[in-house]
């Protein structure tokens, strides 16, 4: 995981699991070896079905991995995410000098009110996430066959939503592969400014490297978003996510 009205006011999915989660094989228990389609979108948050893994885990490491939450979870919303997840997370692996390839479409010229700034934007709201130094960096490239991930543009949504973010995973909950679509234009009409556009984007890139809703409204992965940066929690969240690995916690 709404337009600009003079304050921010985004309204962002509740999905990687309230931002809209779901899976195309429905609730349950998924046959090994299928992937699993979560979606984040720029909508208020509504409940789908969690999935079940397929493989259970020590249950040994499963608690070695609670204690290390509780003792990092200070400054973090990391309980909301592990709330609106059934207590799982999903994240992509490592991937040390090995960063993921965007690929941002460079015009529209099909959609009023676009510009190539636009671009700009959505490329800096990239860098600030990666200025993280996660383990996931991004680079960019000019052509999208070579892209990990594809970010597209649309006039806009039919329901109110301004962005939408759509990743698979394994049955291991590592993430796979995943696109990104922004909006020019807010459902009812009105065009986003182009802080609205890279506050927008920033909050589908936290949807993107596993994050989810926070309750906590400076943060910009509010279900509203009314900033125009990360928040320290934002920062501390992904950094506690990509210390732990993916999975189920019970």
């Amino acid at each position: 995981m709404r337009a600009a009205y003079g304050i921010l006011l985004l309204s962002f999915g509740a999905l990687i699991l309230r931002a809209e989660h779901s899976s195309p094989s429905g609730s349950g228990r998924v046959a090994a070896g299928e992937r699993h389609t979560s979606v984040s979108s720029g909508t208020i948050a509504r409940a789908l079905s969690a999935i079940t893994p397929s493989r259970s885990r020590d249950d040994e490491d499963r608690a070695a991995r609670r204690r290390r939450i509780r003792s990092a979870q200070a400054g973090t919303y990391i309980t909301d995410i592990l709330a609106e997840r059934d207590s799982s997370l999903s994240r992509w692996p490592d991937r040390h000098g090995v960063p993921l390839t965007v690929w941002i479409q460079p015009t529209a010229n099909n959609i009023d009110d676009f510009t190539p700034n636009f671009v700009a934007r959505v490329r800096q709201a990239f860098l600030e996430w990666s200025a993280l130094n996660l383990p996931v960096q991004f680079t960019f490239v000019d052509d999208s066959t070579d892209a990990d991930i594809p970010v597209v543009w649309i006039d806009r949504f039919k329901e109110p939503i301004s962005g939408r973010t759509r990743w698979s995973r394994d049955d291991d909950w590592w993430i796979t592969d995943a696109n990104i679509t922004l909006a020019v234009h807010h459902s009812s009409g009105e065009v986003l400014d182009e802080d609205s556009m890279r506050a927008m984007a920033l909050h589908e890139i936290g949807h993107l490297l596993g994050l989810d809703h926070t309750r906590d409204t400076m943060s910009v992965m509010a279900p509203k978003v009314r900033v125009r940066q990360l928040s320290d929690a934002d920062r501390a969240t992904a950094r506690l996510v990509y210390a732990l690995p993916a999975g189920p916690l019970r």
